[in-house]
C-alpha cells in the first residue's frame, strides 16, 4: 500500500499511538473498575470517563491547531498546554 501521498513522520506516529493508548487504557481501567458513575462538574454535564477524555482529545486538537495558527514556537509547549487542559478536564468537568 503506497501512503507516500500523506506525511508520515516520527511525530505523526506518536500521535495516533498516543491516541490508541489512551482508548486502550480507559477500556481497561473500564475493564478493571467498572462504572466511574457520571460526574456533574464545572459544565454541569454529566460525564463519564470516556467522555472527559473525548473533551480532553477535542480540546488539545483546537489548542494545537490555534496554536500553529498563532505562533511559531515548538510544539512541545502546546503539548504542555494541553496536558495541564487534560488533567484539569478530568478533575473539574
Amino acid at each position: 500500500m503506497d501512503l507516500s501521498w500523506m506525511a508520515w513522520t516520527s511525530a505523526t506516529a506518536i500521535f495516533f499511538i498516543v491516541i490508541v493508548t489512551l482508548i486502550a487504557g480507559m477500556a481497561l481501567w473500564e475493564r478493571l473498575a467498572p462504572g466511574g458513575g457520571p460526574r456533574r462538574g464545572i459544565l454541569r454535564l454529566n460525564t463519564h470517563r470516556g467522555d472527559r477524555l473525548f473533551i480532553t482529545l477535542l480540546g488539545s486538537a483546537f489548542i494545537h491547531l490555534a496554536w500553529l495558527g498563532v505562533t511559531d514556537l515548538s510544539l512541545w509547549i502546546a503539548l504542555a498546554i494541553s496536558a495541564i487542559y487534560g488533567a484539569l478536564v478530568f478533575r473539574f468537568v
